[in-house]
């Protein structure tokens, strides 16, 4: 049988001017990457970005910051100038015929004008006055402004304290860690309301003591969930290379663990902002949070429910704007949690 002789004839003639060198600019545009590169923070905020609940959350958050932020300024009356002849008055706004918005009280099936009955016929209260003639608008701005102070501050502390103690706790590890894990039992077993009446024993009642109480308590998940996570990679490759090439302790944990941990902190700070708020209202609402004549909006829904039945919109307001803050907190947490985890795919 006669061989194929088919290795022996080239496929095609090669010629050198079919061959270019491949440094043209041409050449070297091909190899560019089109999409720019990301951070990990600009990849997260990408991710974000498609999330619409959590989007609205954001906006409806950095409104309402704002505005009770801006109080002093926007506020339409001192709140807590007491005008007794203009007490219970229902919601008023200029131009608005609507009923609940337009001043007037239904009673016996009868519609009254409650701003003339009580010989207010030029003032206006856009949500009403409380029992003791006080704004009810510029009550709600600055408690709303008295309550986010308190979350924020809280959970800076929350920060500072939890994540310091997570990282020296889960890097250090061995006899150190057990020691310190077992304070943290000690303390969370300890009930915060405990902890409040203690601190109200020593400090004044008011802004300070619940901040005391709350920094007190609420840094110990925050500190068992770094730990656990510093556990998780400080066996890492680049923590032993880091290691290898001399870092100080020190300097691996804040410039190589803690990045890596900015996800799951971002996340459990955000969720601490909607606790420390509502813990703050329900201090105020059984009477040992803000003192009066300060308000908050656990004071506010505290006052409103005494007159629920006659006057619901005493508590409906303050209630609504604390609901909607804590639950835009969490959807945003939510949001935040899918954007920062890396599993996630587009």
């Amino acid at each position: 049988m006669k061989e194929s002789n088919l290795n022996e004839q080239p496929l095609f003639d090669a010629t050198p001017d079919m061959f270019e060198p491949a440094g043209t600019a041409e050449m070297q545009d091909k190899e560019k990457i089109s999409a720019p590169s990301l951070s990990f923070m600009q990849d997260s905020w990408r991710r974000l970005k498609k999330n619409k609940v959590a989007m609205v959350s954001l906006v409806l958050l950095i409104l309402i910051t704002a505005i009770s932020f801006l109080a002093p300024v926007i506020a339409p009356h001192n709140p807590n100038t007491q005008t007794v002849e203009h007490a219970n008055l229902p919601p008023r706004i200029p131009g608005v015929d609507i009923n609940g918005f337009n001043g007037t009280i239904d009673q016996n099936g009868t519609r009254f004008d409650k701003y003339e009955m009580e010989g207010a016929s030029d003032a206006y209260y856009y949500l009403g006055t409380d029992s003791l003639g006080r704004d009810l608008l510029s009550r709600i701005l600055y408690g709303t402004r008295v309550s986010l102070i308190i979350a924020f501050v809280a959970a800076l502390l929350n920060l500072t304290i939890g994540v310091t103690y997570g990282l020296i706790s889960g890097w250090v590890g061995g006899k150190v860690d057990n020691v310190m894990q077992r304070i943290l039992e000690v303390l969370s077993g300890v009930p915060n309301l405990v902890v409040v009446i203690l601190m109200l024993l020593v400090l004044d009642p008011g802004i300070g003591s619940i901040i005391v109480a709350l920094a007190l308590t609420e840094w110990i998940s925050m500190a068992r969930i770094v730990r656990a996570q510093t556990l998780k990679v400080k066996n890492q490759e680049y923590i032993l290379a880091a290691k290898t090439l001399g870092q100080s302790s020190l300097n691996i944990a804040y410039r190589h663990i803690l990045p890596n941990l900015l996800g799951v902190v971002i996340i459990q700070v955000m969720f601490s902002i909607p606790s420390a708020i509502f813990f703050e209202a329900f201090l105020s609402f059984i009477g040992i949070g803000i003192p009066a004549p300060n308000a908050s909006l656990g004071t506010l829904i505290n006052d409103g429910y005494k007159t629920f039945r006659f006057l619901p919109h005493l508590m409906w307001y303050p209630a609504g704007i604390m609901s909607v803050i804590m639950v835009s907190f969490n959807l945003l947490a939510d949001g935040m949690r899918d954007a920062f985890d890396p599993k996630m795919r587009d």
